[in-house]
Formats: C-alpha cells, sequence, structure tokens
C-alpha cells in the first residue's frame, strides 16, 4: 500500500499535500481499494468555506457510496474538474492526477489534528490486524 511520507493523512483516509498555505487534498490508496471502482464524484463548488473533517464531498463507486471529510479547514480554490468525466481517476492515480480539491489553508495549525505517513502506516496496521482477528472469530 503506498504512502506517500511528506503528505498528512486522517483516520477517515484522506491524504493532503501542503505546499505554502495551499492543501492538495485526495483519498488513500486504501481507500480507493475498500470503495471499488468510482463511478461518480459530486464535487463541491469553488469558494466553498469548510471545516476541518466537516464532509467535503461524496463519492459512489459500484460497492457504495461514501464520505470523503475536509482534512484541514479552509476555502476550497480549486476542484478537479477532470473527474466529472473520468471519477476514475481516484482509482487509478489516488496520490496524484485522482487529487479531488485544493484548499486555503485558514489554520496551519490543525496539521497537528493529522498523521504523518509512518502513524498512518501504524493506523493502517491496527485496521488489517482488526479485520484479520475478526475472520479468526
Amino acid at each position: 500500500m503506498e504512502i506517500i511520507e511528506h503528505y498528512l493523512y486522517t483516520k477517515e483516509h484522506e491524504w493532503i499535500n501542503i505546499e505554502e498555505n495551499v492543501g492538495t487534498v485526495g483519498i488513500t490508496e486504501y481507500a480507493q481499494s475498500s470503495l471499488g471502482d468510482i463511478t461518480f464524484a459530486d464535487l463541491p463548488s469553488v469558494d466553498k468555506e469548510v471545516e476541518q473533517f466537516e464532509q467535503l464531498l461524496s463519492v459512489e463507486s459500484v460497492k457504495a457510496a461514501s464520505d470523503i471529510y475536509a482534512p484541514i479547514s479552509g476555502r476550497i480554490i480549486e476542484v478537479n474538474d477532470e473527474l466529472t468525466e473520468d471519477p476514475g481517476l481516484i482509482n487509478k492515480h489516488s496520490y496524484d492526477k485522482g487529487w479531488i480539491v485544493k484548499i486555503e489553508i485558514s489554520d496551519m495549525d490543525e496539521t497537528s489534528n493529522l498523521l504523518t505517513g509512518d502513524e498512518y502506516r501504524s493506523y493502517l496496521e491496527t485496521l488489517e490486524r482488526d479485520d484479520h482477528q475478526e475472520t479468526e472469530e
């Protein structure tokens, strides 16, 4: 499972790559593989203000609909319009072409609420252990 070390992560499997005061947001490889083939992304509008951990958008896949949450507070300054025509980019390129929105960050201190690459990797290991234990019971 690919995890990019300099990105930050949420326990809901979103990632954010911060450059200066702008964060590019997407979902992790773990999230997209759990969802299956994504068929629709209900993208938010540019200039929308979002709060950390509030619902940002919904995606639909062959398996289910799922909410995606904002990893940080701020104003959406760009959406990945390519996802309108090809939402499967999230599956194929979850860490680059499959990005979802760019947020102008309003409170950099909120990054302390996010996981580093190592912390996210450890979190995934606990999920896998829990899944393994459930299948043994």
